[in-house]
């Protein structure tokens, strides 16, 4: 049965394959991208796996997060667990960080590097019952999105151990090409949306303008407001057998602004404000107790009568690109880039005991950030056939993080003490780097080779040692990451390809440096590791293009071998009472192998009646194994088959989107990895088949109403991504409130001016 979507694409592809002429290449695939060479270079040149998502493509699809964004992709995720945590207690951090962040290929976390404009996005961090997540943007802001499958470390450096997404946000030119010559003139977008699985209105406006041939302008604004994301739960109880959604309100802000300055036929200035606001309030009905005896003992005192929990998220950026174009020797192109951004999250927590005490707890977490990038480029002729270009730069960086772990707790219990988990800390990194890519009409062969120091300092110890009774400590590292990649174009038409690409990540400060001892009815200690390494991966990928009239089609299989990956709090020893705490450490440990396949196209059937029938399609398997013990990887996602039907008219389109997940079965998981000792993995996660029909009216040229019914027919079903980490036991009563939205309908307003 698991290979019945399998062989029916592949007889599909096949078929259509042999059934479309071959008379001259299709172009709609061949977009200019900037995250493959870090450079405006078409897809299709690249000897590696890239997906595109433009401005169209996020509206014509209602693509609201960064969930949806990767829902048609497989062997990519994004966790978005329920929000079933708790403030106190036994550590939970399910849910809070809400869209978690990427899993490409099987590796997710911060192992997939983000980037806005070229500006890292925070990473995440966990810690207990503390999470923050990586989803510190606005897709109103973003007119494309490009998905590196695969070791980015070359170009990007740290943290492009598994991949990269590159989010890159609109120019006034985008809106402004339609608007027509002259100064004065004005031209922007007006978008409004309701999504019916978490109850969210958004509103978006973009102005942008033309104040001379040398000056452009551009602001966009958003705002939005929803509820909790909806499942197939039928249980309303105010405690913890609950499956319903827990009362939540999110709202979230967002700015951009841009001036694009052009003094002369030669430069181009652009001058970048972001800003990105989000807040949720969650009262956290599934952390009550389901009966809340007298308050006479010690345990029936500190059972939860009550929980409510207030997450806010700002993250501020500015940043100056400037690009230049030469006639020297030594370079045809020159940018240089400068960012600033302050990234700071909070989240207050309250907890009412069954014995009328309160506990709180307020908690926060902040990244700032400086960049500078100084990149240039030479193109020269090799021969008479051949030739190369030489893109090398220098990259600098400096974060600073900080955390706090404040709150109290009411009598008589002992003074919480407000502490730090790590000390301040500065993580930089310096980098040269350099890839050449030589070409003739058959061939591209693109070498590079990134060198890079990497450091974590120590900035302050208060708030940290004391209380932590050793102070922390510093480290730094070299790392150097090599890549080869080879194109052979057979024809016009068909293309193969070869890659090689290295990937890093180096130790962060709360994994450095992270420690807690016991405290009163808490028997864990957690130990620092000053000896950790970076995590490497090795990746090999060889691919296979075809741009026929009608077909497009690419397929790519890939193996990957990580090392010294980081096993954040891994349990050492302990019977968790106060004499032998639990103890807990950071720890390179895994070494793991990760292999797979993918395959994705589109079949433009060509002309039916007043419009034009195509066929997107992409399936994709990974599997994954622990060196060490052999057994599989949890983060692996199941085999996924997507599906399309489009039928384009002068007017109106109609799309269905067929996704069949495959069943996430015991064999392939590892029962008890990431799992306090006694507790094994929940594995009853069936396959499932869904279907989303959206149809759009273009009113006008600048008007286009779209509505879709997601899920049709209203599947219960779950995602692997958000169940890891459940266990059995508590699946035996919480198992529905992982599951998936049911029927729902989806409603999108968009108007160009």
């Amino acid at each position: 049965m698991r290979l019945k979507p399998v062989a029916m694409l592949v007889a599909f592809a096949c078929s259509t394959t042999f059934g479309a002429h071959a008379e001259s290449p299709s172009t709609s695939l061949n977009q200019v991208v900037v995250s493959g060479a870090r450079s405006e270079q078409l897809r299709d040149d690249l000897p590696m796996s890239i997906d595109v998502l433009t401005d169209s493509d996020l509206l014509d699809k209602q693509v609201g997060n960064i969930k949806d964004l990767v829902k048609d992709y497989p062997n990519v995720s994004v966790k978005r667990a329920p929000a079933r945590f708790t403030v106190t207690g036994a550590g939970n951090s399910t849910g809070r960080d809400g869209n978690a962040g990427f899993n490409i290929r099987g590796i997710g976390g911060n192992r997939v590097l983000m980037l806005i404009d070229g500006t890292r996005v925070p990473s995440s961090y966990v810690n207990g019952n503390n999470a923050f997540g990586r989803d510190a943007l606005s897709l109103d802001l973003v007119k494309r999105v490009e998905l590196v499958r695969g070791p980015s470390s070359v170009l990007y450096g740290s943290d492009g151990l598994a991949g990269l997404v590159n989010f890159i946000t609109f120019e006034p030119a985008d809106f402004l090409r339609s608007a027509g010559p002259g100064n004065g003139v004005l031209a922007g977008r007006l978008a409004t949306n309701w999504s019916g699985d978490d109850q969210g209105l958004n509103v978006a406006a973009t102005v942008a303008g033309r104040a001379s041939d040398a000056v452009q302008w551009l602001i966009t604004g958003s705002v939005h407001k929803a509820q909790a994301l909806d499942n197939m739960g039928s249980n309303d109880a105010p405690n913890i057998t609950r499956t319903r959604p827990n009362p939540q309100t999110d709202r979230g802000d967002s700015l951009l602004g841009k001036v694009v300055l052009r003094p002369t036929a030669t430069q181009k200035h652009v001058l970048t404000l972001e800003h990105v606001g989000k807040s949720s309030d969650t009262e956290l009905l599934s952390s009550r107790a389901a009966v809340l005896p007298p308050p006479t003992t010690t345990a029936t005192k500190a059972l939860v009568a009550g929980e409510t929990d207030a997450d806010t998220s700002r993250r501020d950026r500015f940043t100056w690109d400037s690009r230049y174009v030469l006639s020297s020797p030594w370079a045809d192109q020159l940018q240089t880039v400068v960012s600033l951004q302050n990234s700071d999250a909070q989240d207050n927590g309250r907890t009412m005991r069954n014995d009328a005490g309160v506990r709180v707890r307020d908690t926060s977490y902040g990244e700032h950030i400086w960049q500078a990038n100084v990149q240039a480029s030479k193109s020269v002729n090799l021969s008479d056939q051949w030739a190369q270009k030489l893109t090398y730069g220098l990259d600098l960086a400096s974060t600073t993080v900080t955390s706090w772990f404040g709150g109290f707790d009411p009598a008589p219990l002992a003074a919480y003490v407000p502490k730090k988990y790590f000390p301040d800390s500065r993580d930089s990194s310096a980098a040269l780097y350099g890839q050449s890519e030589i070409t003739n009409d058959r061939w591209s062969i693109t070498p590079g080779l990134r060198f890079e120091r990497f450091a974590v300092d120590v900035i302050s110890q208060d708030g940290f040692a004391p209380p932590a009774t050793k102070p922390g400590v510093s480290m730094s590292g070299v790392n150097t990451s090599p890549k080869l990649g080879a194109l052979y174009r057979v024809s016009p038409t068909w293309s193969v390809y070869g890659n090689f690409a290295s990937g890093f990540r180096a130790p962060n400060a709360a994994q450095l440096n992270g420690f807690i001892d016991p405290t009163p009815g808490v028997n864990a200690r957690l130990l620092p590791n000053p000896d950790l390494k970076p995590e490497t991966s090795k990746n090999v990928e060889l691919g296979l293009r075809t741009r026929l009239q009608r077909l497009s089609l690419d397929v790519a299989a890939f193996t990957g071998d990580y090392r010294e990956l980081i096993v954040d709090k891994k349990f050492l020893n302990g019977t968790n009472t106060a004499l032998d705490p639990n103890v807990f450490q950071t720890v390179n440990v895994d070494n793991a192998t990760i292999w797979g396949f993918e395959f994705k196209g589109n079949m433009d059937w060509g002309q039916v009646g007043a419009g034009r029938l195509s066929t997107p399609f992409a399936y994709g398997m990974t599997r994954g194994r622990d060196n060490a013990t052999g057994l599989p990887l949890n983060s692996i996602d199941p085999a996924m088959l997507a599906m399309g039907l489009n039928y384009d008219a002068a007017a109106w389109s109609v799309r269905m989107d067929l996704r069949y997940r495959a069943a996430k079965d015991a064999s392939d998981v590892d029962l008890t990895a990431g799992l306090k000792a006694g507790s094994t993995q929940f594995t009853n996660v069936p396959s499932a088949t869904t279907l989303d029909v959206t149809g759009q009216w273009r009113v006008r040229k600048d008007l286009r109403v779209t509505a879709g019914i997601v899920n049709l027919t209203d599947a219960k079903y779950w995602l692997w991504s958000d169940v890891q980490g459940l266990t059995t036991a508590n699946a035996t009563t919480q198992a529905d409130a992982y599951t998936q939205p049911g029927r729902h309908v989806n409603l999108s307003v968009v108007m160009d001016f």
